[in-house]
């Protein structure tokens, strides 16, 4: 017979995925000597295949239970149903990972129409006992039958009010006696009857539980933090101990540390005469702990003591639930407490210098997605209620919160931003084009795209709070109108962004300032000084990488040179590349541009001062670079000088069905040579006249979209021959390598070819994950939410490393590369080098670095850090 149930004196802490997180701490509570009542758990395993079964107990489980609460009464003594030593039992949820509210609970589980006589008889107290009766009807159909609470709640307000009642504490024992027989009438109303036999009772009560797991909110908490929906829920049996017994008793949660600031102090509330659920409902205000001083020192004492030992023995701040029992002390239950940002980098830096934990530990007590929460303005929390919500149903795809007056063209919103205006871009999309007006928007928004759509990426690069794919509103890009839900909006209305949330709200809501000090700084340095895998920045314009160098970025892993393509002095120049009808044509364009392009690279030499850098030769399709409406081309046209009718034949002749599959990267390179070769020449030029000023530059230069080792060797010729003859023109050289961008199924299975000719690899995770799935990253958010909650996908391929599928290849190229080149420094340059479950993923197929946007190096390197400590690497 397969073990299905633990006694607390059978676990221990280690066991969470067994006992999920109540049950082993209870286990390792016991197991220290606390004051722990007696009980037993149901492991998770018992819940999946329930879940996964007909949904019915099985008759091995029911024998087991029966077995488990047989021992449970005897070592307490007491029975379900002795007149002179009754059993109560609590029932609840608990899974591995914390989920606290999203599943069930029942308390005076045991209790029936006899029951309840006994237990006035053995307290003395009838008003007590009939009290845990009402609230035991009350739970159990809510639970168990699913009867909507307020059909007990309206009838205990109904005899409160017509009693001029203040306080449950008012209701008398005959008012409790007549809400039990109003609450079973509520029973009779929905065809139910409450069982009578305390057995089954339990069994309902452990069903109910298990199927808890899948009820609405539990799955939508899970999907907001990435919790697997296959682990189950534990259940926890357990004697029940009493805080409504009278003024000598009560319940109350607390924490060992402030939550919200992380100052040492406990922090939390209590009640006199109450039961657990009093103080979550809300129902009773209850008082700060502090004041159990005053009505129970010695309790007191004795909790502030075990909330200590609690912290020491777990490292970490405790969140505590406990009960007072006729003047003695049971805790119920401990767990690592939620916490604000600012608190947990408090309580980490604080428990190390009072060497509760070491600096890893400290580490590990930190969330990296929180934070997100120091780095970016926040609206104030306080505020946000009085302001009419406009949509929350956008991705949350870059964080901050933002203020701005709305425009729909990148033209006009870089207009309104030079005259000191706070904007906000509103596109259905973005595109390349639109790159002066999203830098000039405080936020940008769209209407269409996912969380790797362009608007997205490029915004996350910036630092610039962006919400995409609002699908509930229609942004009319023509008629400068977003219709939404509740009203209209114009153009140049005012508007506030949350990108931590995805929510529009009408008007100005009020912000407070990012959080970050000097504790944070200490945190950071510690986590870089931990972390085996370094992290580096995408970057390229000078104040990116002002802020990359702030948080320390290891160097730069991605230049993206499409953007520097796009300036009004110089976008003309690449057109006339692309339109020119031959190669004496196109080196015109491109001796134009070489000087821009030279100047641009000897800025991010000059600004990491000697840091690697990895510069990606122009990647996207030439198609970009051309105007589509027939009101662009003819402005083009006149600018160009050229015939509007032959231009329009040009642009449908780039025009490309697919054009990420289309003529882009590599090949380019190999259908144009001169241009790659003119980028080299800016990127080698610029690296010799700064090593003349003294400035170590070793330029790290990254072809793009290779799949077959004849497109690397041809390019790389080439560009070699160009470099070679730079150094025999100048007199001097300066080292450098030539690597490739692996981002094709086929370049991962075929890697240790490329790194016959790659002198580095960078994995490109944003394509990569498109091409190994099929899925077009800017439309995908179309039906990736819905694959989610059906659980089709367990979470976004894009946001988090696909283990199975795309990790797999790049765990299969990094040893197929290291194999052909040992030695060989690989990395990571897309969207997924800045999460955290990706990174440690990296971190253990023993990647070099990630790199990823310069806001999200905090987070990454902590993240890395946190990987070492859980998987150091052996060298």
């Amino acid at each position: 017979m397969e073990k299905l149930l633990y006694h607390f004196s059978e676990g221990n802490a280690s066991m969470r995925d067994i006992l999920g997180g109540k049950g082993a701490n209870l286990a390792e509570m016991t197991r220290i000597g606390l004051p722990i009542p007696n009980g037993f758990t149901i492991s998770t395993k018992a819940c999946l295949a329930f879940l996964d079964g007909d949904r019915t107990l099985s008759l091995e489980l029911k024998q087991q239970i029966d077995q488990y609460l047989e021992e449970m009464e005897m070592k307490t003594g007491k029975q379900f149903s002795n007149p002179n030593s009754l059993l109560l039992v609590s029932v609840r949820s608990g899974a591995a990972i914390s989920m606290p509210g999203m599943m069930d609970t029942i308390l005076n589980l045991g209790l029936n129409d006899q029951n309840v006589e006994y237990l006035a008889d053995l307290t003395s107290n009838p008003r007590f006992a009939y009290d845990c009766y009402r609230r035991l009807l009350q739970m159990f159909g809510n639970v168990v039958y699913g009867i909507d609470g307020r059909a007990f709640e309206d009838i205990l307000d109904d005899i409160k009010s017509s009693k001029a009642y203040s306080s449950d504490l008012d209701l008398t024992v005959d008012d409790l006696k007549e809400v039990v027989r109003r609450y079973k009438e509520v029973y009779q109303a929905n065809q139910l009857t409450f069982p009578q036999e305390p057995i089954q009772q339990l069994y309902d009560a452990v069903k109910a539980v298990f199927a808890s797991w899948d009820n609405d909110r539990a799955i939508v908490y899970r999907n907001l933090n990435h919790i697997p929906h296959t682990m189950g829920t534990a259940v926890n049996i357990q004697e029940m101990v009493f805080g409504n017994l009278g003024e000598t008793s009560g319940t109350g949660v607390t924490f060992s540390r402030n939550p919200n600031t992380g100052e040492n102090e406990l922090f939390g509330e209590f009640l006199l005469n109450a039961q657990g659920e009093d103080v979550v409902a809300g129902i009773r205000t209850p008082k700060p702990i502090s004041s159990l001083n005053d009505l129970m020192p010695k309790i007191y004492y004795q909790f502030n003591a075990i909330s200590e030992k609690l912290e020491r023995h777990y490292g970490d701040m405790q969140d505590i639930e406990f009960t007072v029992e006729n003047g003695k002390l049971f805790i119920l239950q401990t767990r690592n407490g939620k916490r604000t940002a600012k608190s947990a980098l408090n309580i980490a830096y604080e428990m190390a210098m009072e060497g509760i934990v070491d600096k890893g530990q400290a580490l590990m007590q930190i969330n990296p997605a929180a934070i997100n929460q120091l780095l970016h303005p926040m609206f104030d929390p306080n505020q946000v209620a009085n302001f009419p919500v406009i949509t929350d149903s956008g991705l949350a795809a870059s964080p901050g919160a933002a203020v701005g007056h709305i425009y729909f063209d990148a033209a006009t919103a870089k207009e309104h931003n030079l005259m000191g205006e706070r904007v906000i871009l509103m596109r259905q999309e973005t595109s390349p084009e639109d790159i002066e007006g999203m830098v000039s928007s405080a936020a940008i928004v769209t209407s269409r795209g996912g969380l790797t759509s362009h608007a997205a990426v490029v915004a996350r690069g910036m630092g610039t709070c962006c919400v995409v794919g609002c699908e509930d509103i229609r942004i009319k890009e023509a008629e400068k109108v977003v219709e939404y839900p509740g009203g209209v909006l114009h153009e140049g209305d005012l508007i506030s962004v949350d990108g931590s949330t995805g929510t529009l709200y009408l008007g100005e809501v009020p912000t407070i300032p990012s959080e970050a000090d000097e504790r944070f700084e200490k945190i950071m340095t510690w986590a870089r000084e931990i972390a085996d895998m370094k992290v580096r920045m995408n970057a390229e314009t000078p104040s990116d990488i002002e802020t990359g160098l702030r948080f320390k970025a290891a160097g730069i892993g991605l230049v993206r040179t499409e953007h520097m393509f796009f300036g009004s002095d110089r976008l003309p120049h690449m057109r006339r590349f692309i339109l020119a009808e031959n190669d004496q044509e196109r080196q015109a364009a491109l001796d134009n541009l070489i000087n821009f392009q030279k100047e641009d690279f000897s800025t991010i030499f000059q600004q990491m001062e000697g840091l690697p850098v990895v510069v990606r030769l122009l990647d996207p399709p030439l198609h970009e670079f051309v105007p589509s409406s027939q009101e662009d081309i003819a402005q083009v046209a006149k600018q160009l000088e050229m015939d509007p009718a032959k231009l329009n034949r040009r642009v449908l002749e780039l025009h490309e069905v697919n054009p990420m599959l289309g003529h882009r990267g590599v090949r380019l390179a190999i259908s144009y040579p001169m241009l790659y070769q003119m980028q080299v020449q800016a990127i080698i030029e610029a690296a010799l006249e700064l090593k003349a000023q003294g400035v170590n530059v070793e330029p790290e230069i990254m072809i793009p979209l290779v799949g077959m080792k004849e497109e690397l060797k041809e390019s790389k010729a080439f560009l070699e021959k160009r470099i070679q003859a730079i150094f025999d023109e100048k007199g001097d050289t300066v080292d450098y390598q030539i690597g490739t961008m692996v981002e094709l199924p086929r370049a991962c299975l075929t890697a240790d070819q490329l790194a016959e000719d790659a002198e580095f690899i960078s994995f490109g995770t944003n394509d990569l994950t498109q091409m190994t799935y099929g899925f077009s990253r800017d439309d995908a958010g179309k039906f990736i939410q819905s694959y989610i909650k059906d659980r089709v996908l367990a979470f976004d391929p894009f946001q988090t490393i696909d283990q199975e599928g795309v990790g797999e290849l790049v765990k299969i190229a990094s040893q197929k590369a290291r194999a052909s080149r040992p030695g060989i420094t690989m990395g990571v340059c897309g969207e997924l080098g800045g999460d955290p479950k990706s990174i440690e993923f990296f971190h253990n197929i023993g990647l070099d670095y990630v790199s990823c946007s310069p806001f999200r190096l905090p987070v990454a390197q902590l993240a890395a850090a946190q990987a070492t400590i859980k998987q150091p690497r052996k060298y």
